[in-house]
């Protein structure tokens, strides 16, 4: 991994350890705000104080005076402020590099943080089969493949997987909402369940069923047998998953592997899943039904397995299903799932300790609710009623870069409104807009150089001297690694945005006060440099949320 930091932050810790007597755990460093001389700044003395009973600002005074006196090239100057700041000033030639090594990496700057690496199965979306995905799911697809790509560049090896909810309840009502439509098309007057599904969506599948089938199931679909009705929910399902796959690659996310609820039902994985955990002790019977003892794993109470009458509940086929992944050698697992299922997390858990594997190899990301707004009036989403905001009207709407920048933007863990006008806006109030507009205005620099290799001649020295936009645009593609390294630590692709806005914002204020092509010939090249490496680090980072990084605009 490419650090150009690094160094910088080695020689500061080894000396502040001279210092304090004792080594810190890390070193911050930042760049400095504008009211304050410097390039860097770093608390680290103030975090020492307190451990080696000396004032932070004795501690930083030692510290700078003996960087001073070891001299290392990448630094010009540095000062005390304050209660205990450092404040250190680099030398032009640290600059130029920084900007040539990180143009260097390009594509895989910032990569391979992960250490270990890691096998990690990935299930996200999973939206039931019985209507197309809709804006909720599109911001699980765009924070799910997101976080996919960033751990996949971090170096660990991910799987990605969407678990078909294809057997229950639901998929009844579904068939049987798909039956009452295709009545109504062969003359069979049938109302839809109160339950059941509604909307277009509906009427074509029961549309494609008559067209394959005719009208051989007109005396069957008011009350339809079992072997009618899975006619109904085979095709219904088949295909809502074509559809739902269509959606989803178009909003690019894709998926290694779908797995069938229905198949554990089919090979009795559900009811081994159950009867090792009541022969285990884990679960037991009450009032009829068999209970498993969540609160032994931290739930706040015991939930039911199977119920009185015998059927299985919703928690038993997620026993099967996480028992049959934690079984499949991955280091980790994570479960993306929505606002409403808080609860789950301590059960899932309870469910993998049960299996006999560690709990705390199921990670649980829950992501919030979105809206739309449009005009300050929130759209409502309903999928029986018929009214949803699909993730296909959505793209439709204001693009797929736009979708997926703006549905990651915030933190998965907080409820999002999507404005749609400012979505639809090409000004620099857009954020997605903003950050492209950045690359569009580096491929525009670079377009104007005739010969490649100007932009990183081997004898061409540092400017004498650098502009403070230079200064900060450097800096903040110095910083990369370790945004990066934060977001995938904290599963937060939203971070990965905040940094390109940052990084845009640095390179837009460079842009406006520093001319490239036609300066001096040590001043054209060292920002030649700077606006490649500028392009490659914004590329990368769109591509990580899946947006692209457009050359004009």
């Amino acid at each position: 991994m490419t650090d150009v930091l690094g160094p910088i932050a080695r020689a500061v810790r080894a000396e502040a350890t001279r210092v304090a007597g004792f080594e810190p755990p890390a070193v911050p460093l930042a760049g400095s705000p504008p009211d304050r001389s410097g390039d860097l700044a770093t608390p680290i003395a103030m975090t020492l104080a307190k451990t080696a009973g000396r004032p932070p600002r004795e501690i930083a005074e030692a510290v700078a005076a003996g960087l001073t006196e070891l001299g290392p090239p990448w630094l010009a100057d540095i000062e005390v402020a304050g209660p205990g700041f450092l404040n250190i000033t680099l030398t032009p030639a640290w600059f130029l590099d920084a900007a040539r090594l990180i143009r260097r990496a390009h594509a895989s700057y910032g990569s391979r943080v992960a250490d270990p690496p890691q096998s990690i199965l990935m299930e996200y979306v999973s939206a039931n089969p019985t209507g197309p995905p809709h804006v909720g799911h599109a911001r699980h697809a765009a924070y799910g493949d997101s976080l996919a790509r960033m751990l996949a560049f971090a170096g660990h090896r991910v799987t990605r997987e969407y678990y078909v909810n294809d057997y229950g309840r639901q998929i009844r009502m579904f068939g049987l909402s798909i039956a009452a439509r295709y009545g109504a098309m062969v003359g069979e007057e049938i109302p839809v369940p109160d339950d059941g599904y509604r909307g277009a969506y509906v009427d074509e599948i029961a549309a494609a069923v008559r067209s394959e089938v005719g009208e051989t199931l007109a005396d069957k679909a008011r009350d339809p047998d079992d072997e009618t009705l899975q006619v109904f929910v085979d095709r219904g399902v088949e295909l809502m998953m074509e559809a739902i796959r269509r959606d989803l690659e178009l909003f690019r996310t894709r998926f290694d592997a779908f797995f069938s609820e229905r198949s554990l039902h089919e090979r009795g994985s559900v009811g081994e899943g159950v009867a090792a955990l009541e022969a285990s002790g884990d679960a037991y019977r009450r009032e009829g039904a068999l209970w498993f003892r969540t609160t032994d794993y931290g739930d706040e109470k015991d939930r039911v397995l199977v119920r009185s009458d015998g059927t299985s509940t919703y928690l038993a086929a997620d026993v099967a299903y996480h028992l049959d992944k934690a079984a499949r050698t991955h280091d980790r697992l994570i479960d993306v799932l929505g606002a409403d299922h808080h609860g789950y997390v301590a059960r899932l858990r309870a469910v993998i300790a049960a299996g006999g594997h560690d709990p705390e190899m199921l990670d649980v990301p829950i992501v919030q609710l979105v809206s739309l707004i449009e005009g300050g009036v929130s759209k409502k989403l309903s999928k029986r009623a018929g009214t949803l905001v699909l993730l296909s009207e959505l793209v439709d709407d204001i693009g797929v870069d736009a979708a997926r920048f703006f549905l990651v933007q915030r933190s998965h863990d907080t409820p999002l409104e999507l404005d749609l006008d400012l979505a639809r806006e090409q000004s620099q109030e857009n954020p997605v807009y903003y950050v492209q507009y950045a690359h569009a205005r580096v491929c525009s620099i670079l377009a104007r150089v005739d010969d490649p290799a100007a932009i990183s001649p081997p004898d061409a020295g540092p400017p004498a001297d650098l502009d403070r936009s230079e200064r900060s645009l450097v800096l903040s593609l110095a910083a990369w690694p370790e945004a990066f390294a934060i977001a995938v630590e904290q599963r937060a692709p939203h971070r990965v945005a905040a940094y390109l806005i940052d990084l845009a914002r640095d390179f837009h204020a460079f842009y406006h006060r520093c001319r490239v092509v036609g300066e001096a010939p040590p001043v054209e090249a060292f920002r030649l440099v700077l606006v490649s490496a500028t392009r490659s680090t914004l590329a990368l980072g769109l591509d990580l949320l899946g947006v692209e990084a457009p050359e004009q605009m």
